[in-house]
């Protein structure tokens, strides 16, 4: 897994097979900027951020309350916020999703939206399968879809936190 951030939030994260590959996709990504490791000592609300990540990846919390920086379409915007309202353990079909966004016949909007997704966990495409309950499809895999889903289902998490997840698109 690596992490991308700006002074804004988490604008990069994303399962891959090596550094270097996710390196790549970091930098396809935002081609403009120039990419740094973090400074040492890491910014305190960085390390909140890799706390709460560590916590969710280890069933111990529900919610991750830490501010996302991405690009996206008003419609992908949408659909992820509806994605983070899923419950923790739950799922939903695209068909319920485009559905409960108001256009119930957008399922494959809602699947590209889902695709366009640049940030794993914390935009919980994970949560959306097919109509028939099928996997569907995973940017990283229907393997850590299928980890991730079970991750969830398996744990018994402690009262979530009270912080709101809080986005801040970048422009």
């Amino acid at each position: 897994m690596m992490l991308g951030a700006t002074d804004r939030g988490l604008c990069f994260l994303q399962f891959g097979e090596t550094h270097a590959g996710l390196h790549r996709l970091l930098a396809a990504e935002y081609p403009n900027a120039t990419l740094q490791a973090m400074a040492e000592p890491l910014h305190p609300d960085f390390e909140r951020w890799m706390d709460a990540l560590q916590h969710y990846m280890a069933g111990v919390v529900v919610s991750l309350a830490v501010p996302v920086d991405v690009r996206a379409t008003a419609f992908q915007l949408r659909v992820w916020n509806y994605l983070t309202s899923i419950p923790y353990g739950e799922v939903r079909s695209y068909s319920e999703v485009a559905a409960a966004l108001g256009q119930p016949k957008a399922a494959r909007a809602v699947a590209r939206a889902c695709a366009a997704n640049h940030v794993a966990v914390l935009v919980p495409c994970h949560r959306v399968l097919r109509n028939n309950g099928e996997l569907g499809g995973y940017r990283w895999g229907l393997g850590r879809k299928r980890a991730l889903l079970d991750l969830e289902r398996a744990s018994r998490p402690l009262p979530e936190p009270s912080l709101v997840h809080s986005w801040c698109p970048s422009r």
